[in-house]
C-alpha cells in the first residue's frame, strides 16, 4: 500500500536452535513482540502500522498454511526486502535458482542512500 508515512525496514538474520525453534513457533513469538508495540491486528492488510515483523525464510523448510508460508510468498516482489536481504546474505539463492541481484533487476525500483523507492 502507497498511501501511508515512510517507514523504516530492516532484514535480520537469526540463528536458531532447531530443536527448540519451530518457525511457527518462531512467527509467533516475532507476532507477540508486534502487540506489545502496539500493532493492532486485523488493520487494513499493507496499510500503516508501528511495526511490522515477517518471517521470510527459514533454513530451507517450505510450508504453505494458513498461519504460516515458507519461503514468504511476496518476498521475491519486494525491493524493500530484497535489498537488505543482499546486505546480509549477498550470495543467497532462491529456489527457483535466482540470486538476490537477479530477482531485484526484475523489479522497478529506486535506491537513493538508504531509501527504497518501488513502483
Amino acid at each position: 500500500m502507497k498511501d501511508q508515512p515512510w517507514f523504516k525496514n530492516c532484514v535480520v538474520r537469526l540463528k536458531a536452535a532447531s530443536d527448540i525453534w519451530a518457525p511457527e513457533g518462531l512467527l509467533s513469538t516475532l507476532q507477540a513482540v508486534e502487540a506489545q508495540m502496539g500493532r493492532v491486528r486485523g488493520e487494513v492488510v499493507g496499510g500503516p502500522r508501528v511495526i511490522d515483523l515477517d518471517l521470510l525464510l527459514f533454513g530451507e523448510a517450505e510450508m504453505a498454511g494458513e498461519y504460516l508460508t515458507l519461503p514468504h510468498p511476496r518476498m521475491l516482489e519486494r525491493a524493500f526486502v530484497l535489498v537488505p536481504l543482499r546486505d546480509i546474505a549477498p550470495t543467497l539463492v532462491f529456489k527457483d535458482g535466482r540470486t538476490i541481484d537477479q530477482a531485484l533487476a526484475g523489479l522497478s525500483y529506486s535506491l537513493e542512500g538508504c531509501v527504497i523507492g518501488q513502483k
